[in-house]
């Protein structure tokens, strides 16, 4: 596993050393390439691995889409209360998995806001219902309104908005840092997608398990309570991100101040849910990593 190095940041991390930690733990992955990205308060970016390294996104890929959505909103192209995909819904339903559609497939399996379904047509009506708005094809929108603002120079379009895109560790971290430091986003807007959209729904999280209630914000999961859960134990209920099939996660904690990436070329299955969270526990126990 190669040295940790710095990225992205302004001031030295005192806790650097902990990039010895993560780099024994995600030896025993059994992976052939891992990249682990993170970031603390206000120190530098510690990056673990290849930090060149373009990996598949899987649905990491949503909350690039969802924020590019929710820009439109700020800029007025669009509005979460208009409708989008099946009659009923709204650009909100779908941003929040609740509009009826399926995992895949355009005929709804229920009406909208009924339960929580996640759902790649969902994201991949959105993107589509972004288009419409704005006049400009999805993925030059999102360039323009995302990647190029953000400097994400490492991110590629490809594929699907929902499942298709692929990235470095260090871009993605850049994208979920802007739940505790919104610069592209107002506050506010931020603020509401990682709120919980239609509280209450119960459904499947794909690969984990059923939750009563499956709480998500508009694009952003939201931890809450539910167990098991693919972060850690110590991660506080207000953590939000989003994990991927391809063996990718994302994820900030606010209340600690920490933002963690992890993504690698191994297929998501039981091995993540035992490694993930123990990575996550190692990151907000190793130190002190809560604001004082």
């Amino acid at each position: 596993m190669p040295v940790p190095t710095p990225c992205c940041g302004t001031a030295p991390d005192p806790v650097a050393d902990l990039g010895a930690s993560i780099a024994a733990a995600v030896a025993a992955w059994g992976v052939d390439h891992v990249t682990v990205a993170v970031r603390r308060g206000d120190h530098d970016a510690l990056v673990v691995g290849d930090p060149e390294r373009v990996y598949a996104l899987a649905s990491v890929t949503k909350l690039f889409t969802a924020v590019a959505a929710l820009v439109a909103v700020e800029e007025g192209a669009l509005t979460l209360d208009q409708p989008a995909g099946p009659p009923g819904a709204t650009v909100e339903h779908l941003l929040a998995h609740t509009s009826g559609l399926g995992f895949d497939g355009s005929e709804p399996l229920t009406t909208p806001g009924r339960r929580r379904i996640y759902s790649n047509a969902g994201f991949d009506t959105l993107a589509e219902t972004v288009a419409a708005a704005t006049g400009i094809d999805f993925a030059t929108y999102a360039t323009e309104a995302v990647l190029t603002p953000l400097d994400l120079a490492s991110t590629e379009i490809a594929g699907s908005p929902a499942a298709g895109w692929r990235s470095n560790a260090a871009d993605v971290l850049t994208l979920v840092e802007q739940v505790r430091q919104p610069t592209l986003l107002a506050p506010e807007t931020m603020a509401r997608a990682t709120t919980v959209a239609f509280p209450g729904l119960a459904g499947v999280l794909p690969g984990v398990g059923r939750y009563d209630p499956l709480d998500w914000g508009l694009g952003f999961e939201i931890r809450d309570g539910k167990a098991p859960h693919w972060t850690g134990t110590a991660n506080s209920p207000n953590t939000v991100g989003h994990f991927g099939g391809s063996g990718t996660f994302a994820w900030c904690d606010p209340d600690a101040a920490t933002s963690c990436v992890a993504l690698t070329d191994r297929g998501f299955g039981d091995w993540a849910l035992q490694v993930w969270p123990e990575l996550s526990d190692l990151l907000l126990t190793n130190g002190d990593s809560r604001p004082t």
